[in-house]
């Protein structure tokens, strides 16, 4: 095994170990826990990550990129804006019952409680997320809408008030305060969403 592979190995095993012990400690997460999980030691962590934040946020990196990557999937380039809100929040609202859901929730409510505990961190993993959601805003960038199209600012706008429809409703399937939410549900909420004036057309200030 060269020693490029040697890296790439050792950082798999640390994100994988990472995942484990922070959904489950949050910000009492051990380095020495993390690092015995991936058969190594603590100064492989500094060495590839350089801090404990830094694998924090390195695991919030590895984590969102294929969910993009399944998002661009889910929503062809083809539909108007409405339609692709729609594919987007039926794609949102499957993942609650994939395989590994409840983990996924686990690590996003203990990603939130590390963030109120070390705001440092918290800047770093919002910059995390908001980079990841670049590509969520282009894949609505130049939708067809209401005779036009839309911008970037507005695109962005949406994408965080989805954010914050799609995280609350799933939430709320997993704790079962909604037990009607089902595609449709999410969609119809969505292209509600989308459809408000003030939030896709207003002009940026």
């Amino acid at each position: 095994m060269t020693r490029a592979e040697t890296k790439d190995r050792n950082r798999r095993a640390l994100l994988d170990a990472a995942f484990e012990v922070v959904s489950r400690d949050g910000y009492r997460a051990k380095l020495d826990e993390i690092a015995e999980r991936a058969g190594l030691t603590t100064g492989a962590v500094y060495s590839l990550f350089g801090s404990k934040s830094g694998l924090v946020v390195a695991l919030v990196a590895d984590y969102l990129r294929p969910y993009y990557e399944e998002i661009e999937q889910a929503v062809p380039a083809d539909l108007d804006l409405l339609d692709a809100v729609d594919a987007l929040a039926r794609h949102y609202r499957r993942t609650c019952d994939a395989p590994g859901a409840r983990a996924a929730q686990s690590l996003q409510l203990t990603l939130l409680d590390m963030a109120l505990n070390d705001p440092e961190l918290g800047a770093q993993l919002g910059e995390s997320i908001r980079s990841q959601e670049t590509h969520l805003i282009d894949l609505l960038t130049g939708r067809p809408y209401d005779g036009g199209k839309l911008a970037p600012y507005q695109a962005e706008r949406l994408v965080t008030a989805l954010r914050a429809l799609f995280v609350g409703l799933s939430q709320g399937v997993m704790l079962g305060l909604t037990p009607d939410a089902d595609e449709r549900y999410f969609a119809d909420a969505a292209r509600a969403l989308a459809s408000g004036a003030a939030l896709v057309t207003q002009a940026a200030d």
